[in-house]
């Protein structure tokens, strides 16, 4: 099983990002795909979470109507699009695959799997 995030980068706040997570060696019909973020000293936090097979999303409040979790089951890809972005969005955006039993607990990271190497987002004032 491999998860690879792509995406990330330097913005100023107000702008847009949009990560990719592409994976590989398991089936989103199993696991739900979900974003955390470690910003700087802080634990990781979840951020948002799809099932494409429950055809279901859920995000943290902070990124309610700035943030968008999409997938593309045909490219096994998970994308989540940032719009607005605060200065507190700023630090290192994983990505991680939870089995689908668990997914009305998203946001506890050790429910997840699997997890990516993660990919930097800097948003500047």
């Amino acid at each position: 099983v491999q998860l690879v995030e792509s995406g990330g980068g330097s913005v100023h706040a107000g702008g847009s990002l949009r990560l990719s997570c592409a994976v590989s060696g398991l089936s989103f019909d199993d696991y739900g795909i979900g974003w955390f973020l470690q910003a700087p000293g802080e634990d990781r936090a979840g951020v948002s979470c799809i099932s494409s097979s429950a055809g279901l999303t859920y995000y943290t409040d902070s990124v309610k109507g700035r943030f968008t979790i999409s997938s593309d089951s045909a490219e096994n890809t998970v994308y989540l699009q940032m719009n607005s972005l605060k200065p507190w969005d700023t630090g290192i955006y994983y990505c991680a695959a939870i089995p689908v039993q668990f997914l009305r607990l998203w946001v506890l990271d050790d429910r997840y799997v699997y997890w990516g190497q993660g990919t930097q987002v800097t948003v500047s004032s």
